[in-house]
């Protein structure tokens, strides 16, 4: 696994951030915060580039959310000082399954509450004149691990670049507080949820296997069924890291 250097790449990601948004014609960010590690760490990210007068924050808890995850969000907001605003998406979702579809599995009404956010987040986006900022990492990414048009929609995303492990580093040497980068990673979109127990495996062994696969290394070092979990991971997620295919050109006369 690759060893950076995390004060550099701070100041390179923030670097990023303050440009593209110049050039942009914005001068805000505007981000979901889960109370997870990944919005954590874009967040406090934000605040260094551009100031925490120009970074919002927007939390959007479910009702079978754990409510440990907006008490979680709440702290990273008062830590960094920023703007933020609690919208419960619970009317939201609730509408659409109650009305059409109460047989649904938590599968669809997770990707739905996903989608529900991307929808609040960019309405929010327009009110403050603020672009929106990605919270996916390279593991996410590669994998799959995200809901398309969901929390994979937005403007920017400053540690798609960066694996899930490389996450836990930099929210270190930047102060998000503890109790964040100690609990384990969930999308919170249902009871009992956590990363690694869908996937099937943990961010450690995956890390390892995505950056060698990535580097074309071998990876007959590896466990074969971790292995064989990653490309089973990175195969059938295919689809969502290519734009939407067109035909070939229309047929001449």
């Amino acid at each position: 696994m690759r060893k950076i250097d995390y004060h550099k790449e701070i100041e390179k990601i923030c670097s990023f951030l303050k440009s593209y948004l110049a050039a942009s014609g914005f001068n805000k960010y505007i981000l979901g915060v889960s109370g997870g590690i990944d919005s954590a760490l874009s967040a406090a990210l934000a605040v260094r580039a551009i100031g925490k007068e120009n970074v919002i924050g927007i939390l959007m808890p479910y009702k079978h959310s754990n409510p440990q995850s907006l008490a979680d969000g709440l702290t990273l907001c008062q830590s960094l000082d920023i703007s933020h605003e609690v919208v419960d998406i619970t009317g939201i979702v609730d509408a659409y399954f109650d009305a059409r579809e109460r047989d649904a599995d938590p599968l669809r009404r997770g990707n739905w509450m996903a989608r529900a956010r991307m929808c609040v987040l960019f309405d929010l986006s327009a009110k403050h004149r603020a672009l929106v900022v990605g919270t996916s990492n390279q593991s996410e990414l590669m994998t799959g691990y995200f809901t398309q048009y969901g929390d994979s929609a937005c403007a920017i995303e400053p540690i798609g670049q960066l694996y899930k492990t490389e996450v836990w580093g930099m929210a270190g040497v930047l102060g998000i507080p503890e109790v964040i980068i100690a609990k384990t990673p969930s999308a919170d979109l249902w009871q009992d949820q956590s990363d690694e127990g869908e996937m099937g495996i943990r961010y450690h062994d995956l890390d390892e296997i995505l950056y060698a696969i990535s580097n074309m290394d071998d990876t007959s070092v590896f466990d074969p069924d971790k292995l064989k979990t990653v490309y089973k991971l990175i195969a059938r997620s295919q689809f969502k890291r290519v734009s939407p295919p067109l035909p070939e050109q229309p047929c001449s006369i």
